[in-house]
């Protein structure tokens, strides 16, 4: 009896549906129910869209370090992949993110960058660490190697990014556009609240993206090993 094996992309359909219905309406809140801030007015909106994708990059960065963590312990490729592809999708949201924070930064001070903030300049160390990842693990072809190797960076880079935000947060000279913490950047309640919803969205187009790619890559390898042992099988077959 042949073992019945899951379909990759089973329940992808529903959680891309919930993810744009929640998104969509997120980020109808943010034009059409959420005031203007005090003190930034409307520029302060791109805060919904730069804070949750940075809240979710740094969350798949870790979680790409507890996937290399377990690929350790097990051995088992997969979770290797589950971590690449974390690692993966999480640059392409840092990325994002510095465009977004760096847009910010224009309407709020006059500048694209500012040197002397924690909070971009740490996030930039973060982005430029982890734009290693990829050289280094496609540098190797022994496939054991590279998973194994990949996965001890993705384990101590993992380890590096709740540091270095708690190294920020602790930082005394603070300049960034807050509008989180203590109670005078309190945020009315439709802010919490649709901030909070934006953060759910953000986390469920990762999680989407996430998994999309998984099929794919599961998918695509399933088949290459469909045809190795059909060519194996028939050896005169044209290929």
């Amino acid at each position: 009896m042949t073992e019945k094996r899951k379909a990759p992309g089973r329940g992808l359909k529903p959680l891309a549906i919930l993810t744009a219905l929640t998104l969509g309406t997120a980020y109808g809140m943010v034009f059409f129910w959420t005031p203007n801030e005090a003190d930034q007015g409307f520029v302060q909106k791109i805060f919904y869209l730069h804070v949750p994708m940075a809240i979710v990059t740094l969350g798949g960065f870790i979680l790409g370090g507890i996937f290399g963590f377990i690929q350790l312990r097990t051995g088992d490729r997969k979770w290797d992949l589950r971590s690449y592809v974390a690692i993966h999708l999480s640059l392409m949201l840092a990325l994002g993110t510095l465009i977004t924070g760096s847009i910010w930064a224009r309407a709020s001070w006059g500048h694209w960058w500012v040197w002397d903030e924690p909070v971009l300049v740490s996030f930039l160390i973060v982005f430029l660490l982890y734009s290693c990842y990829q050289p280094l693990r496609f540098s190797i072809e022994d496939p054991d190697k590279q998973a194994r190797y990949a996965s001890v960076f993705a384990v101590v880079a993992g380890a590096f990014v709740p540091m270095n935000f708690a190294a920020v947060r602790l930082a005394q000279a603070y300049t960034h556009p807050r509008v989180l913490g203590g109670a005078q950047n309190s945020m009315p309640g439709s802010m919490q609240i649709t901030f909070l919803l934006a953060i759910v969205g953000m986390t469920l187009l990762y999680a989407t993206l996430w998994k999309f790619e998984i099929t794919s890559k599961t998918t695509r390898m399933q088949l290459g090993s469909i045809k190795r042992r059909l060519e194996r099988d028939n050896p005169g077959s044209p290929a």
